[in-house]
């Protein structure tokens, strides 16, 4: 049972506590039990009805996944989604006040619930996150939340939430009218007791008045062609954010413009009509798939380490005071961790605690942050250009620049320094942890840390492990990369590491494409036509032509000849062309972006480039990368590379990662596509990798 009632002095209250489950979810089971108890219901005279959940930090997390991710026929969704519409209509019609307690998250169903409830106390518990995130598995609010959001909060508010599908906290709930009430969890029951007093009064009556818009927002609001004006807006907006490969925000949109004016039943047929359509689709599957990636790697432990107790991680520090130091050192003290930041000079330090606080003050910008929280935050950053400090740190981070001999010397140095519990992890993003680890006092303390640039954005970590790497130093760093909220992937010392060796491959193919008389334009179109966020020569020019020639070097000195510079890049960088930090790349960067001239110049005139022949050979290439990067067994699994990719490179997860893009194709047409590229370039860069050929004689594809 996961649905209980009680009642007390003619006051009921609903409880939802899913046995055997940290979180409390509707799936079929619970519906049906909801259904039944409010059929019950209706026909009492109770003072007011009391939804709570007994779950830590958890109202109602949302619909069951599992059961949406088995739907395979439309009409089986359109029933589902009208079973639960049918317990929230329940909800809504009851004679006597009701009153949803959220205490933790509040999401997709349990949002729905909510908002069928006459009103919604929260508390100030910073785990509370309310919203519609289901756009973001490729489909619309099933329960109603296209129909009664809108006529909570107003047109632009709910469309704002359900588009962006971003769940706000309670402070932002209750300026939007979302909550009625905010009271701290202590004497939480006793407030709940004083609310139903003043509503008895008048149960009918609204504590906060409905949303009221005034002035020009009522013309937005309110008129007819103003909502086609928020509407068209909105419209516009999605299509720059998704580019047009995400359909469900866009019908999201166009639910809630057919049912604004609707009687109920009307607007709730429609929205479980648009369930259903979007539910079974591909990219839906694609996207749910992405979201259990996302939540197994968020809980990831380590094999075998069941007994190893992670030690604490307070205090942190980072040695190079660069724009990545800078976010790391931001990154900790938002965290709770204290960060002391070292480099060689006060300008240096300085320019660190300025990337930092730059972090801190667009959060401002977006009210995620108030000047006196920075202020706190920031105290917890201090500078050094010294050692002085780290006598009793917890963990360093070494982020100076991409060479050996100074990563080595920093790590001789700082080992004499820290306490024998402190973990030392390298930032770098290809050189090799273990040489690293050799020139240390304790190879066994010694991690990659990876961080993605900007760090403050970008969801992904590597840690690399080396053979010398303790399960306490791994657990450590596994635990703490989930504090710092980040989905970490483990991977093991080699070459690029994971997301590198396959990035450098894509953009080094781009490369060559050009070299045959493509078009710096043109390249990068076919790429994010095909769902990458960014074309491989605007990505050149983001990281920088120098840093991505310097890492293709390191990978032809580990892995071969395949890494070996494309010609154009070796021609590019003497002329200290490098890209955006240098006002030019591939592109001129000024107020408008235009391509370069004087590197499309070198290379040969024409654009007679293929698009599915550049597409194949940019994503096969990739493709055999990840394969043999499994078959070394720097990675586990399939998963491992996925969830690199999506999260580190922003592969399109609409088609579910590069290896589940890989599996659509079917092993037989991706390996013969290769056979065929092999043959006309007949350097070994498209041979199809052992473990691929092995997948295809046995009939399997990456994921079965």
């Amino acid at each position: 049972m996961s649905v209980f009632y009680k009642e007390e002095a003619n006051i009921g209250t609903i409880t939802f506590d899913q046995p055997d489950s940290k979180v409390n979810v509707l799936n079929a089971a619970t519906l049906m039990a909801l259904d039944k108890m409010l059929d019950e219901l209706k026909t009492k005279s109770l003072t007011a009805l009391i939804i709570q959940s007994a779950k830590k930090d958890i109202f109602i997390a949302g619909a069951d996944i599992k059961e949406i991710e088995n739907i395979t026929e439309a009409s089986d969704g359109k029933v589902k989604a009208q079973a639960g519409q049918r317990v929230m209509d329940k909800i809504e019609d009851l004679p006597y006040p009701t009153i949803a307690v959220i205490d933790g998250a509040a999401l997709g169903g349990g949002c729905e619930l909510a908002l069928a409830c006459r009103y919604r106390i929260m508390t100030f518990n910073d785990k509370i996150r309310i919203g519609l995130p289901e756009v973001n598995l490729g489909f619309v609010p099933g329960f109603g939340g296209t129909y009664r959001l809108p006529r909570l909060l107003g047109l632009q508010q709910a469309l704002k939430m359900i588009v962006s599908a971003a769940p706000i906290n309670a402070s932002a709930a209750f300026r939007c009218g979302l909550a009625d009430r905010l009271h701290p969890s202590v004497g939480l029951e006793d407030r709940i007791k004083e609310f139903i007093k003043v509503i008895s009064v008048e149960p009918t009556r609204r504590v906060i008045k409905p949303f009221t818009p005034k002035g020009f927002q009522a013309f937005l609001e309110k008129n007819s062609i103003g909502q086609s004006v928020v509407f068209k807006e909105t419209h516009k907006s999605i299509q720059k954010a998704t580019k047009g490969f995400y359909p469900a925000p866009f019908k999201a949109v166009e639910v809630i413009q057919k049912t604004l004016r609707l009687p109920r039943e009307q607007a709730l047929d429609i929205e479980s009509s648009a369930f259903a359509e979007l539910a079974i689709t591909p990219i839906s599957k694609n996207l749910v798939k992405v979201f259990y990636l996302s939540e197994k790697y968020k809980k990831l432990s380590v094999p075998g380490a069941e007994g190893v107790k992670p030690m604490v991680i307070a205090k942190g520090a980072v040695i190079g005071a660069g724009i990545m130091g800078g976010g790391i050192a931001q990154l900790f003290s938002d965290r709770g961790v204290w960060a002391r930041l070292k480099d060689i000079n006060q300008e240096a330090i300085a320019k660190g605690l300025k990337a930092a606080y730059d972090v801190y003050a667009q959060g401002m910008k977006r009210k995620k942050f108030k000047p006196y929280q920075v202020a706190a935050k920031m105290g917890m950053i201090s500078g050094t250009v010294d050692y002085s400090g780290f006598a009793d740190v917890d963990i360093v981070i070494e982020a100076v620049v991409e060479n050996m001999d100074i990563k080595k010397k920093v790590f001789a140095e700082v080992s004499q320094v820290l306490p024998p519990k402190a973990i030392l992890a390298s930032n770098t993003s290809s050189l090799s942890v273990t040489e690293m680890a050799r020139a240390s006092k304790d190879p066994s303390r010694v991690i990659g840390f990876h961080f993605f640039n900007p760090v403050h954005r970008m969801p992904l970590i590597e840690i690399i492990t080396t053979d010398m790497t303790s399960q306490e130093t791994l657990v450590t760093t596994l635990e703490f990369a989930k504090k710092l909220g980040k989905t970490p992937v483990i991977v093991k010392d080699a070459p690029g590491f994971l997301v590198n060796r396959i990035l450098l491959a894509y953009i080094n193919e781009a490369g060559r494409i050009l070299g045959e008389g493509g078009s710096i334009e043109t390249i990068d179109r076919f790429a994010t036509k095909f769902g990458m966020p960014m074309g491989p020569f605007t990505l050149s020019d983001e990281v920088g032509l120098d840093v991505g020639v310097k890492v293709l070097h390191i990978l032809e000195v580990g892995l071969g000849p395949r890494f070996k510079p494309s010609k154009i890049f070796d021609d590019v960088l003497p002329l200290k062309i490098l890209g955006k930090k240098s006002g030019k790349g591939f592109y001129i960067h000024g107020k408008q972006r235009v391509v370069n001239p004087e590197v499309q110049s070198m290379v040969k005139a024409g654009d007679g480039v293929n698009e599915q022949d550049a597409v194949e050979r940019m994503m096969y290439i990739m493709i055999n990368e990840a394969a043999m990067i499994i078959q070394e067994k720097v990675v586990d699994s399939a998963d491992a590379v996925d969830i690199g990719m999506i999260f580190g490179t922003g592969f399109p997860p609409f088609r579910g990662g590069l290896l589940r893009y890989a599996d659509s194709l079917g092993m037989d047409h991706l390996v013969a596509g290769m056979e065929k590229l092999e043959a006309r370039f007949k350097d070994g860069r498209f041979k199809p990798c052992g473990y691929i050929l092995e997948l295809k004689s046995q009939g399997r594809k990456f994921y079965n």
